[in-house]
This record gives C-alpha cells, sequence and structure tokens, in this order.
C-alpha cells in the first residue's frame, strides 16, 4: 500500500507540474498578443518600437521579479541548491513560471498606453520598479494574505477579497499603473489641434487582430490554469471566460458600430472583467459582465479621447484592464453571490474595498516610480524623435524594408 501511495503522490505530483507548466505557457505566448494588439494599432513608424519593448520588458520583469518581486510577494527565494529546487518535481519553479507571466503583463499593459513617445532605457527602468515592488506588494497583500488585509476583511465583511484570476490584482494594477504613465509623458505631438482631436488611424488592423485573438485563446489558461493544481481545475471557469468574452464582443459590435478596433478589444474587456470572479460566478453572470465591460471600454475610450487632450491612451488600457478590471473585482461581489446564481463566499464589501485598494496601491506606486525616473531619466522623446518615429529614432530601423529591390 506504501509502495502504491508512493506512486499515486508521484503521479499527482508530476501531473500538477505539467498542468501548471502548461499554463504558464499559454500566459507566455499572451505576450505575443500584447505584442501584435501594440503593433497593429500603433502608427507603421513606431512598430519595431512595439515589438522590442514588448520582448524586453519580458526578460527585465523575469529577472527583477526572480530576484525580488517573487520574494516581495510569498516569501521565496531561489538561493537553495538544485536538488532543493527540484523536488516535488520542480513544482515551485513551474509555479515561479506561472506567476512570473502574470507579473510581466505589467509593463506589457503600460507599454500600449504610452506608445509612440516614450524613450526606451527610463521606461525600462520604470517597468522594473514596478514590476519588482509595485506589483508584488499588492500581489501579496491579496493572494499570499500578506500584512494581515485579508484577514480584517475575513473579520470585518464576512468574507476575503476574492481574485481568482487577476481582474484587479494584474489588470487594474496594471491599468492603473498606466494611467499615471501617460499623464505624466502627456499627449502625443499633433493628436489635438485647436482643442479638437485629430485620429491616427491604426497601422494594420490584420496584425491588430491577430493580437486580439492571440490574447482571447491565451486567456484560458490565464484563467483556467489559475486553479495551479489538476484537483481544482474547473470546467465552470472555462465556460464564464467563454461567456464573458461573448458578451464583450456582442456589445462592443452593438455600441462601436462595427469599428474593428473597439470589436477586437471587446473580448479582452469581458475577459479581464471576468477574471476575478470566474470560479464562483453562474454563465449568465459571467455574460451580464462580459456586455457591461464591453460597453465601457466603448464608452470610456471615446469619451476621454474627445474629452481629455492630455490624456493620449493610445490603446485603451486604461478603460480596458483599468476600469473594466475594476469592475470585474466589483462584479465578483454581486454575481458571485447565491442571490445571484454564484456559488457564494464573498461580500460585496470586501469586493468593493479591495478592488479600490488595488487602485489606490497603483496610483501611489505608478506615480511615485514614474515622477522619480522622468525627474532624473527623462520619459519622452525629443520633439523631432517622436516625429520621425520610434524605430529609427531609437532602434535605428523602420518595420519593412520599401526600398528592398
Amino acid at each position: 500500500m506504501d509502495l502504491i501511495q508512493n506512486h499515486v503522490t508521484a503521479l499527482v505530483s508530476s501531473a500538477d507540474t505539467l498542468f501548471i507548466l502548461l499554463g504558464a505557457i499559454m500566459v507566455f505566448a499572451m505576450h505575443a498578443g500584447f505584442a501584435f494588439l501594440e503593433v497593429g494599432t500603433v502608427r507603421h513608424k513606431n512598430q519595431v518600437n512595439a515589438l522590442v519593448k514588448i520582448m524586453s520588458d519580458f526578460g527585465i520583469s523575469a529577472l527583477v521579479y526572480f530576484f525580488f518581486g517573487y520574494w516581495l510577494a510569498y516569501g521565496v527565494t531561489f538561493f537553495d541548491s538544485a536538488a532543493v529546487l527540484a523536488e516535488n518535481n520542480g513544482y515551485e519553479l513551474v509555479k515561479f513560471f506561472f506567476l512570473m507571466t502574470f507579473a510581466a503583463a505589467i509593463p506589457a499593459i503600460i507599454s500600449g498606453g504610452v506608445a509612440e513617445r516614450a524613450k526606451f532605457n527610463p521606461m525600462l527602468i520604470a517597468a522594473a520598479l514596478c514590476v519588482g515592488l509595485v506589483y508584488p506588494f499588492f500581489e501579496g497583500l491579496i493572494w499570499n494574505g500578506n500584512y494581515g488585509f485579508q484577514d480584517w476583511l475575513a473579520a470585518n465583511f464576512g468574507a476575503v477579497f476574492h481574485d481568482f484570476a487577476g481582474s484587479i490584482v494584474v489588470h487594474a494594477v496594471g491599468g492603473w499603473i498606466a494611467f499615471t504613465a501617460i499623464i505624466v509623458l502627456g499627449s502625443r505631438n499633433g493628436r489635438y489641434r485647436a482643442g479638437k482631436l485629430v485620429a491616427f488611424a491604426p497601422s494594420n488592423i490584420p496584425l491588430l487582430a491577430l493580437g486580439a485573438w492571440i490574447l482571447s485563446i491565451g486567456w484560458f489558461g490565464f484563467n483556467v490554469m489559475s486553479a495551479q493544481a489538476i484537483e481544482g481545475i474547473s470546467g465552470l471557469v472555462a465556460m464564464n471566460s467563454l461567456m464573458a468574452m461573448v458578451g464583450g464582443i456582442i456589445s462592443a459590435l452593438v455600441i462601436g458600430k462595427k469599428d474593428p478596433g473597439f470589436i477586437h478589444n471587446g473580448p479582452l474587456a469581458g475577459l479581464v472583467a471576468v477574471c476575478a470572479g470566474s470560479d464562483i460566478m453562474h454563465p449568465m453572470g459571467a455574460l451580464a459582465t462580459g456586455l457591461v465591460a464591453g460597453a465601457l471600454f466603448v464608452w470610456l475610450f471615446t469619451y476621454v479621447q474627445k474629452k481629455y487632450t492630455h490624456f493620449d491612451d493610445v490603446l485603451g488600457v486604461w478603460p480596458l484592464h483599468g476600469v473594466c478590471g475594476l469592475w470585474g473585482g466589483i462584479s465578483a461581489g454581486i454575481f458571485g453571490l447565491e442571490s445571484f446564481g454564484g456559488l457564494g463566499g464573498v461580500s460585496f464589501t470586501s469586493q468593493l474595498i479591495g478592488s479600490l485598494a488595488g487602485v489606490l496601491v497603483a496610483l501611489i506606486g505608478g506615480f511615485a516610480v514614474y515622477k522619480l525616473v522622468n525627474r532624473f531619466m527623462p520619459l519622452r522623446l525629443s520633439e523631432e524623435e517622436e516625429f520621425n518615429g520610434a524605430d529609427v529614432s531609437i532602434h535605428k530601423i523602420g518595420a519593412t524594408n520599401v526600398n528592398n529591390q
């Protein structure tokens, strides 16, 4: 019996390791989605910069999260021997890989908001500070119970803050940090003339669409594999992700009047919003969450672009991740309740407080990081560099060789 038990334990351990490894790979693939979504949205002269930023941000994020961020969030380091690290089929290592891909989404989100006018090195330093300090502080607060915040919520409001796959921890934090970076950088030159919006059309709709498809597919790894073990896998999470995605598509299609940019961001809005409660909502609640998220994105993106001339959010990352993420944290406290068909175990008050706490941490941390970096290393390209485009100004090469014979 002991032999059988040992084999079963080894099988479960190896299955869990493979499960979370596949999740890490799927979320890693989502970064290609971030890249192509930005490449297709920005003007042609900034496409190379978009690709290089996402790849470079990922590398820097992995380093700072390995040495600092993961330690800050979970109190875990990797300074043991390889023999110790490889125990239990190396599960703890692939768990780090999985959570690191989440952390690396923070600068990928920010990148889309500040596109076309940001310097490379200062933004890379700012990304490192966000992933190494700001993000893991809140991640540990929610997902590891650091500093007693979750205990306080449970004691006073009947439940901890529930964020299964990161509507707040990842998306809202990333979106609201991007909000601060956008304000510090200011709008692109020529974006507004005589107080009126000048539209910069997306450079490549097919690439934009490709990015949206890659992100949408990878999101099922993002959500479903947040269980982090085979035992916790749930078809409910997959179904809720699907229904929220569909809700986002439908509302963006109708309200966005068939605009391809809105339609391809609609599913992402729904998926952002459903992350928090995807494991506890009824599918109809997930559909409603997605419908609201898609509408929020279209309306807010349009309103802000026309109303606030200084706030130039190129990809709409603040409404998409910041606001839809905030809605997702709150909606888990509505549609997660048994009275709304959910599984229960959540408190609306805890969801509201936890969601607003994420926004507060992101705003304080974001302004601190970007104002500090900007003081010592200006974040903004010169007017001439911006006019020539980030591709030539920073990377000395364009996206395509039009003179090739």
